[in-house]
């Protein structure tokens, strides 16, 4: 057949521009598949490793919790009842105000602090749940019957800030350091690269758009799988973002230095300057601000020029950790308890209290039992109590020297205890009051006392700046120049002649006020320079590090490991104990130690424990005290093992 040159022209044009089409359609596929294959492995690199649980935890018979503050954080009105967490667990109220259950850290629930609470309805479960956040173990799903677990593997994404459960059966997480995770009842994933490694300190919205308050970076949006930094470089009166509340297409960040409100995703205007709006609530045309130490602010919003927001009324007892409306009434929540706020008049009463604590404060840093049976607790940055030996009564000491507690050495011999703090050494008599503080007037080689050792002739006292030994005739220092092996001592203990020193940089033994050897990473075993806790054993010594867990110093100068104890882990300072039968390490996020003395095997205990964060730990009389960052237990010595 014949084909005609214009006909062989157009034919060439039709081939080419198939294979053009051809090589563009294949450019475009292999493109989409390179996309979706990235996509799915970005995914699978973002996917984090969890296990989701019953929480099925028998009730232990033996640990005998002492009365902390509960701390209120949060609170939620479900099934009927009202819901509030806090440290000390998760309590449910009747309408009345009757406790009807609690559930607490270490015996009901995992050995941890709570924090917040969200209902909502997660993918692949037909009912709403009451979701609690924790600082440390992930997330507890409670359907008012049982609890579910949703653990992640790795610690850093198990302690959580913020939750946000979406319409949509996703539930998103705040943590401390890896952003915003996102949970579909089935995994667990990163919820945008743009979100990572930040600390988040609020979550609000729905699944069109997310707000994310942050420690330090101020208010992001994400929103149509974008993400971007909400407001002008100085718009938000601080970048530290502490509440957020939203109403229609408005949203209100809280931070240390006021409000600022947004619309439609644009920056507004700034409100409550100079309030630490810990809490916000709207209210028809009425922002609620709950503040750090004012009580509770309103701030008209339909105002043009809004007046300066005052307190009305008393302030409210602590920080307000929560507002919300039930019934027509603003309710707050402080770490005291449930206030009713009267919008007019700005008066405030009390519906919900917990019963008054023994004990001053949760975080424990010190612990001693003395010849009478008195409990000596020390805390963080609250002072002193002292139990009476029957539990019932505490007198407390706080003052400029008693705050910050280190140490607390009680002896009968000498009818005298001396508390180690951040700004001296107090004495005190046999009858339990101060009588004398030492510090550097007085002749210390410092004012930071981190442990002190008493002895019949007089005592020997720690402190980052090295020793001073005090005897009925002088005081005097020994430091690095003198052969310490740092200056920064942090633990003492004393067996017959001998006093070991553990310091940042290792371990002195001293005799006779002489330093007699010295032992590091370098020229011995030991696995740690930084000595936190030394307990004499017999004739040998268990020393506690900061890293590099526990060894065993025989009287020989020989350093031993334990087979059946890990390597990396931290004992807390001055956190050991020995009785005739074990010997118990407080460790940082591990829990509690035991060795037993006869058949020389540890184990790790964890049930009934408030936190993992053991602190401080004494023993007498068969019962062994357990401090943690989130309160204090007894506990049977006989059989502790078995927790």
């Amino acid at each position: 057949m014949y084909v005609s040159k214009t006909q062989t022209l157009r034919l060439a044009s039709i081939c080419v521009a198939l294979f053009a089409v051809g090589t563009a359609s294949y450019i475009f596929w292999d493109a989409s598949r390179a996309l979706r294959h990235s996509t799915e492995r970005v995914s699978s690199e973002a996917e984090i490793a969890f296990t989701s649980t019953a929480t099925e935890r028998p009730a232990l018979p033996g640990p005998e919790w002492l009365s902390a503050p509960l701390a209120f954080s949060d609170a939620r009105l479900f099934q009927g009842n009202l819901y509030i967490c806090g440290p000390a667990g998760l309590f449910q109220y009747d309408s009345k105000g009757t406790l009807l259950k609690q559930y607490r850290p270490g015996l009901e629930l995992p050995s941890v602090p709570l924090r917040g609470l969200a209902i909502g309805q997660s993918a692949g479960v037909n009912e709403s749940e009451l979701f609690v956040t924790t600082s440390g173990e992930g997330l507890l799903a409670f359907n008012g019957r049982t609890f579910r677990h949703i653990r992640p593997e790795q610690a850093p994404y198990r302690k959580l800030t913020a939750v946000l459960p979406l319409p949509t059966g996703r539930v998103l997480l705040g943590t401390e350091q890896k952003g915003v995770l996102l949970y579909d009842g089935k995994k667990i994933t990163r919820f945008h690269l743009a979100l990572s490694d930040m600390h988040v300190t609020a979550l609000e919205g729905d699944d069109s758009a997310v707000w994310i308050g942050t420690l330090d970076r101020g208010l992001l949006l994400w929103r149509a799988g974008q993400v971007s930094r909400i407001g002008d470089p100085g718009a938000l009166p601080d970048p530290q973002i502490l509440s957020l509340s939203k109403a229609g297409e408005t949203v209100f960040a809280g931070t240390p230095m006021g409000v600022a409100e947004f619309q439609g995703g644009r920056f507004v205007r700034n409100l409550a300057s100079g309030f630490f709006a810990r809490s916000l609530l709207v209210r028809n045309d009425t922002l609620f601000a709950g503040t750090l130490e004012e009580g509770l602010i309103q701030v008209p919003l339909v105002s043009q020029a809004p007046r300066a927001p005052r307190p009305r009324g008393e302030p409210l007892p602590g920080s307000v950790e929560r507002l919300f409306e039930v019934d027509g009434s603003v309710l707050a929540l402080t770490e005291e308890g449930l206030y009713a706020v009267d919008e007019r008049g700005g008066e405030w009463r009390q519906i919900l209290a917990h019963d008054k604590s023994l004990l001053t404060d949760r975080n424990i840093s010190a612990l001693a039992v003395d010849g009478a049976g008195r409990v000596w607790v020390g805390y963080f940055d609250r002072g002193l109590d002292i139990l009476d030996a029957a539990g019932r009564r505490a007198a407390h000491y706080e003052n400029e020297n008693l705050f910050c507690i280190n140490r607390i050495v009680c002896s009968q011999d000498r009818n005298m205890a001396a508390v180690a703090t951040a700004n001296g050494l107090v004495l005190f008599d046999s009858g339990g009051k101060p009588r004398q503080v030492l510090g550097r007037p007085e002749g210390l080689i410092a004012n930071h006392i981190t442990d002190v050792s008493l002895d019949p002739e007089g005592m020997t006292v720690a402190t980052p700046a090295g020793l001073t030994l005090i005897d009925a005739a002088e005081m005097r220092s020994l430091y690095a120049f003198q052969g310490l092996v740092n200056n920064h001592a942090y633990a003492l203990a004393r067996s017959g002649d001998r006093l070991l020193v553990g310091t940042l940089g290792g371990l002195s033994v001293l005799e006779g006020g002489i330093v007699r050897a010295s032992y590091t990473t370098e020229n011995s075993a030991l696995r740690h320079n930084w000595i936190t806790a030394i307990a004499p054993v017999g004739n040998e010594w268990f020393v506690g590090t900061y890293g590099g867990g526990i060894l065993r110093l025989d009287d020989s100068g020989r350093w031993h490991t334990f087979p059946d104890l890990g390597s990396r882990f931290e004992v807390n300072p001055n956190a050991m104990a020995a009785t005739d039968r074990h010997v118990c390490a407080g460790t940082l996020g591990k829990g509690l130690y035991v060795f037993d003395r006869a058949t020389e095997r540890w184990t790790a205990v964890s049930a009934g424990l408030p936190s993992l964060n053991v602190t401080a730990l004494a023993a007498r009389d068969g019962y062994l005290y357990v401090g943690t960052d989130n309160g204090l237990v007894r506990m049977r010595e006989a059989g502790i093992s078995n927790f």
